[in-house]
């Protein structure tokens, strides 16, 4: 029998296919993916103040995937919360990680202690938006130093909660920033964030398309270099992975999968191909496993290494 069931820091999914924070903005609407058949949702990020976003557009599709500049556009911690105490009791036989987004300890605390009590099965530690960087300077998660000090701060108050460190891209050595937050008490890594920011330009308007000039670019241009830094930071650290970044097919979980992922984020593609990709996935994935006797998917997680 090939088995899709997969136990991420001690929560069980019966599937690896995670829907990553941000790919859909209203709280009660993620149960769209749920009805889908996700293994786990992401929560879009809260903020410690309600955040209007980003100037529209706030996000473009290209050749090669998205562009987009949403900016973090959320309630804010205290309808956020009551918002989420909602969605977890109506979605209980379902895994919900809570995304969160701060740019000082101090927030990451309060929004830590308003978050805790309500019980999500984990919660994921926003250190690298792409998207606020003029507003907030660089993003925590690029420095190791900072990143681990969160993620200390944040483990003192998180109890039993796992938590995520979720991390850019767009730095000199991600592996590095990745043992820090490990070291610090982090129970697992989300990896990759949007790469850029990037721009794309309207040749007929003669400017560019997005409200805020530039955004984080995903989709499938982006995987080789998700690949490259999910078994980058699997060489470095024993704490698993949710490898995100361009996953739009089946043969894209398992090179992900085979890099170091123990679950995999599917976001941008539910654009084009809509929420069935995850039955899709499913399907196909069971289908390789069958083929290639794989009984089940922990037997092949960061094989490339071997």
């Amino acid at each position: 029998m090939n088995d899709l069931t997969t136990n991420f820091c001690g929560v069980i999914l019966t599937n690896p296919f995670v829907l990553p924070s941000g790919i859909i903005t209203e709280i009660p609407e993620h149960k769209r993916a749920i009805e889908a058949g996700v293994g786990a949702v992401t929560l879009k990020s809260l903020t410690y103040h309600k955040r209007e976003g980003n100037p529209i557009p706030r996000v473009w599709r290209y050749d090669c995937g998205m562009i987009n500049s949403v900016g973090l556009r959320n309630a804010g911690i205290e309808k956020g919360s009551e918002e989420i105490a909602k969605f977890i009791e109506e979605n209980k036989k379902i895994p919900v990680i809570v995304s969160l987004f701060a740019t000082k300890i101090e927030e990451f605390i309060y929004l830590i202690d308003k978050i805790v009590p309500l019980e999500p099965a984990i919660i994921e530690l926003n250190l690298s938006c792409p998207n606020v960087d003029d507003e907030f300077g660089k993003p925590l998660g690029m420095e190791r130093g900072a990143a681990g000090q969160i993620v200390k701060e944040v483990k003192k108050r998180s109890f039993k909660i796992p938590v995520l460190a979720k991390l850019s891209p767009n730095v000199t050595n991600i592996s590095e920033i990745a043992k820090s937050c490990e070291h610090a008490g982090a129970d697992g890594i989300a990896a990759i964030n949007t790469v850029g920011p990037g721009m794309i330009i309207d040749i007929n308007k003669k400017k560019p398309v997005l409200g805020a000039i530039k955004g984080g670019v995903s989709g499938q241009g982006i995987l080789p270099i998700a690949v490259r830094c999910v078994y980058e930071i699997y060489e470095a650290v024993k704490i698993p992975i949710i490898g995100m970044g361009g996953v739009s097919k089946w043969q894209d979980a398992v090179e992900m999968i085979m890099a170091g992922g123990t679950l995999i984020g599917v976001g941008t593609a539910t654009y084009s191909k809509g929420m069935r990709i995850y039955e899709e996935l499913k399907k196909d994935l069971i289908i390789y496993m069958q083929k290639q006797n794989i009984k089940n998917l922990k037997d092949i997680v960061g094989i490339a290494h071997h």
